[in-house]
């Protein structure tokens, strides 16, 4: 299995635009630009991308993992931030909010060691290279 995105760029890096797509068509020529990566613009950026892929990811494999302990999911919300350095221009760490709706039968120690490992085998998760940290709200 294969997915496949696309950029297009033209211009210096701050006053240049470009346009993201994915093979899913989700995003389809989505601008993106120095403003907003690095500013308040309108548009994408690619570490938002990054983020947003990473709560999507850990969500699903936070369900996959309850089913594997015979446990139905409730609601799971989860927040990726990506933090970046200026400085370094580089990712530093990305942390996981996750707010879950009360699931009977489970306590929170159960659910947080739950979470703990979907957030070890989460695909996004094993790909990055940077600290991840989790923080569970579970009521």
């Amino acid at each position: 299995m294969k997915r496949i995105a696309k950029a297009h760029w033209n211009g210096t890096l701050q006053e240049g635009t470009g346009e993201i797509s994915t093979q899913s068509t989700v995003l389809n020529q989505t601008q993106y630009s120095f403003k907003t990566r690095f500013a308040d613009g309108i548009g994408t950026n690619p570490e938002e991308l990054i983020a947003a892929a990473h709560a999507g990811c850990f969500s699903m494999a936070l369900s996959a993992t309850l089913a594997h302990h015979n446990i139905t999911a409730g609601d799971i919300f989860t927040t990726a931030t990506v933090d970046l350095d200026m400085q370094a221009l580089s990712i530093t760490g990305i942390h996981l909010d996750l707010q879950a709706s009360v699931i009977e039968g489970v306590d929170e120690a159960t659910f947080t060691e739950i979470a703990e490992g979907a957030k070890a085998h989460c695909i996004v998760s094993k790909v990055l290279n940077v600290p991840i940290t989790l923080s569970v709200v579970y009521a």
